[in-house]
C-alpha cells in the first residue's frame, strides 16, 4: 500500500457505516487522518461503530446533525448508497468540502493495478469471471469493490505483483475524482436506478466516470451491442476494444457458434459453464480482457467451462427428480430476467417473479414470458406480474413468500422442467437484500431435497 500524506492530520467525515464505511474509516485512520464517522443506527445496535470506538475512531450515531459539518472537515467519505441529495452531502458540497466515496481513496493508496467493471446487468458474474480467468493463468488477482469486498480493505494487503479486479457502482463512481484502472469494462447500459440518478443521462455520465483519466494506453472495453455505446467509443482517450454477439468487430466476438478475439477463435460458445445468451456477452468481455493480460486460450476455455455461476446470479442450486433449480435473485429488475430466460426453454420453466412494487408494468417481458410452464407469483408487485402474465397467455399462481414459492414450483413441476428464481424486482417488500431472498430459497430448495 502506498503512503498518502496528504490525508495526514486532516479531518475526514465518514457518512454511513456498512463495510465500505467501516473499511475507509480504518484505512483512513491507518493513513494518518483524524476521522469522525457518522451513522444514523443508534450506537446500542450498531456493532460497527462499537468496534470503531474502540480502535480510537471518534463515532457519532442515531441521527445526522448537519452542525457537524462546522467542524472544518476537509474531505466527506459516504458510503455510496447515500444520495446527493442528502442533507449532510449537500451541506458538504456547498461548504466545498470534496465527495468521495471510498473506492477513491483505495485508488490513491493502490500498489496493485486496477480492471473495473461496471455495468447495468452482468457485472458481478463478468468481475467474477475477469478474477477466476486471470488466477488459472497464475496472476493473482483480487476480487474488490461492490462485490462485497470493500476496495479500501482489500488494497491494504495488495502489491504490485496483484490485480485488482473491482466491481464498481454507478453510485461509487459518481464519488470519484482521480481513479484510473488501466482496464475498464462496461458490460452494458440500460435505464435502470434513476430514482437515485434523476436521468438516464445522469445515471450514464455516472458510469462513463470510469474513463475519465484513461489514456491511449489503457484500454476500455465496451459492449457494442448498444448504439449507446459506440457512441461513447468515440468520447474517451483510452483505447476501445469492442465486443458483440451480433457483428465481427475489432475485439472479441461470436460467429457460428465460437467465440473469437481478434480473428482468433478461443472458444465454442456452447463451452461455457453457464446457460443464457447474456453469459456469451460477459465471457466474451472476460476474453477481451483475458487476452489484454495476455492469458491463453487454452486457460481461457478451460476456466470458463468450468465456470459455475456466482450466487444468486443464474447460479445452479441442485437437481431434485428430475427438477432443476436456479437461483437469480440478483435479477432485481426486468432486462436481467429477460437475459435469465434467454437460456432455457420456457415450455420447461417454472418461474418465480414479483418483489417491490416500484409502479412500473411488466409489458417488457410480456414476449420473454410466454409460453412459459407457469408462474408463481408474489410480492407488492403481484398485481403487474399477473398482469403481464395474463397478456402472455402464462398460467400462475400466487404464493406468500420465496420458500411457499418454491415449494408450490416443484409441486407442479415434472421430471426436466426448470424452477428458476428471477423476480424481476427488488427484494425490500420482503427481504433485507436479494441476498436474503436467495438464501432463503437454496435453503428451501435444500430442505426438498431431504
Amino acid at each position: 500500500m502506498k503512503s498518502l500524506t496528504q490525508l495526514e492530520n486532516k479531518k475526514v467525515l465518514v457518512l454511513g457505516l456498512a463495510k465500505s464505511g467501516e473499511a475507509a474509516s480504518r484505512l483512513l485512520a491507518k493513513l494518518g487522518a483524524i476521522v469522525t464517522v457518522n451513522d444514523g443506527k443508534p450506537f446500542d445496535e450498531n456493532p460497527s461503530a462499537q468496534a470503531l470506538l474502540e480502535e480510537g475512531i471518534k463515532v457519532i450515531c442515531g441521527s445526522h446533525p448537519i452542525e457537524l459539518l462546522d467542524e472544518d472537515f476537509e474531505l466527506l467519505v459516504k458510503n455510496p448508497g447515500i444520495r446527493y441529495d442528502n442533507p449532510m452531502v449537500m451541506g458538504a458540497l456547498e461548504k466545498g468540502i470534496p465527495v468521495w466515496t471510498e473506492v477513491e481513496l483505495a485508488y490513491l493508496v493502490s500498489e496493485a493495478p486496477i480492471i473495473g467493471i461496471t455495468g447495468s446487468n452482468g457485472k458481478t458474474t463478468t468481475t467474477t469471471m475477469i478474477a477466476e480467468v486471470l488466477n488459472a493463468a497464475g496472476q493473482s488477482a483480487l476480487l474488490s469493490g461492490n462485490i462485497g469486498f470493500p476496495a479500501s480493505e482489500v488494497v491494504q494487503e495488495a502489491t504490485a505483483a496483484d490485480t485488482l479486479v473491482m466491481e464498481l457502482s454507478s453510485f461509487q463512481l459518481m464519488g470519484v475524482d482521480r481513479f484510473h484502472p488501466h482496464i475498464a469494462v462496461i458490460t452494458n447500459l440500460m435505464p435502470t436506478h434513476i430514482d437515485y440518478h434523476g436521468t438516464f443521462e445522469d445515471y450514464v455520465a455516472a458510469k462513463w466516470n470510469l474513463q475519465n483519466h484513461m489514456t491511449a494506453e489503457d484500454f476500455v472495453v465496451l459492449n457494442f451491442n448498444q448504439d449507446l455505446a459506440k457512441k461513447l467509443a468515440a468520447q474517451t482517450q483510452a483505447t476501445v476494444v469492442p465486443f458483440s454477439t451480433t457483428e465481427k468487430v475489432d475485439g472479441a466476438y461470436l460467429e457460428n457458434g465460437v467465440l473469437y478475439f481478434k480473428g482468433e477463435s478461443v472458444m465454442q460458445a456452447q463451452e461455457i459453464g453457464v446457460p443464457g445468451s447474456h453469459n456469451i456477452e460477459n465471457a466474451l468481455a472476460t476474453i477481451a480482457v483475458a487476452k489484454l493480460s495476455g492469458v491463453s486460450n487454452d486457460t481461457i476455455r478451460t476456466t470458463l467451462s468450468a465456470f459455475g455461476g456466482v450466487k444468486h446470479r443464474l447460479q445452479y442450486v441442485t437437481e431434485i427428480d428430475g427438477v432443476v433449480f436456479y437461483n437469480d435473485s440478483k435479477s432485481t429488475n426486468i432486462l436481467a430476467t429477460q437475459k435469465a430466460l434467454s437460456g432455457f426453454d420456457n415450455s420447461k420453466v417454472i418461474l418465480i417473479a414479483g418483489g417491490l412494487d416500484r409502479g412500473n408494468e411488466f409489458d417488457e417481458l410480456v414476449p420473454d414470458i410466454t409460453g412459459l410452464k407457469e408462474m408463481v407469483i408474489l410480492g407488492e408487485s403481484a398485481v403487474r406480474v399477473k398482469r403481464a402474465a395474463d397478456k402472455a397467455g402464462v398460467p400462475y399462481v400466487d404464493a406468500k413468500d420465496v420458500a411457499d414459492a418454491a415449494q408450490l414450483a416443484f409441486e407442479h413441476a415434472d421430471a426436466g422442467d426448470v424452477v428458476l428464481l428471477s423476480p424481476a424486482n427488488a427484494s425490500w417488500d420482503m427481504y433485507k437484500n436479494f441476498e436474503v431472498r436467495g438464501d432463503e430459497f437454496i435453503a428451501t430448495v435444500e430442505a426438498l431435497k431431504g
